[in-house]
């Protein structure tokens, strides 16, 4: 059985779409820009930016930042650097828009969950405080109490 050319081209598409999102994984502290991976994935950058949407549910900048942020709150709970060493540590140039985009996701300002968060997962293993405090986004968060039928 042969699959459709549109189909086929769909596949591809989706195994460059997972080639930028493990690229974003792995180099979240680089300054990455949607132009520079639309590049490595010989794609538009526009092209590119709707498809990884359709596959993710998230445009690939709102990702990098989530990763940025995830980072970020592992960094916090150690506690050892400031807030702004953290920023730059996660290939934030701003630190404004840094604590901004870690406002929203994480509900709190991050020199507020630097010190909560040392409290809050004081002797707990780091793999289960990541899972734990892994941030949010407000579209996931559930409206209401979920209904068992």
């Amino acid at each position: 059985m042969t699959s459709s050319p549109a189909a086929a081209q769909h596949l591809r598409d989706l195994a460059r779409l997972r080639r930028v999102r493990d690229r974003i994984d792995r180099e979240y502290a680089q300054p990455l820009d949607v132009e520079a991976l639309a590049r490595g994935a010989n794609m538009s950058a526009g092209h590119l930016s709707r498809e990884f949407r359709r596959a993710y549910g998230e445009s690939p900048y709102a990702y990098l930042m989530t990763r940025r942020i995830e980072r970020a709150m592992a960094l916090l709970r150690r506690g050892d650097l400031s807030v702004t060493e953290v920023c730059f540590a996660v290939g934030c140039s701003s630190l404004g828009t840094f604590s901004t985009r870690f406002t929203e996701l994480v509900g709190v300002p991050p020199s507020t969950y630097r010190r909560q968060a040392a409290r809050a997962t004081a002797g707990m293993p780091s793999c289960v405080a990541k899972q734990v405090t892994r941030p949010v986004r407000n579209r996931e968060a559930p409206a209401g109490r979920p209904r068992l039928a």
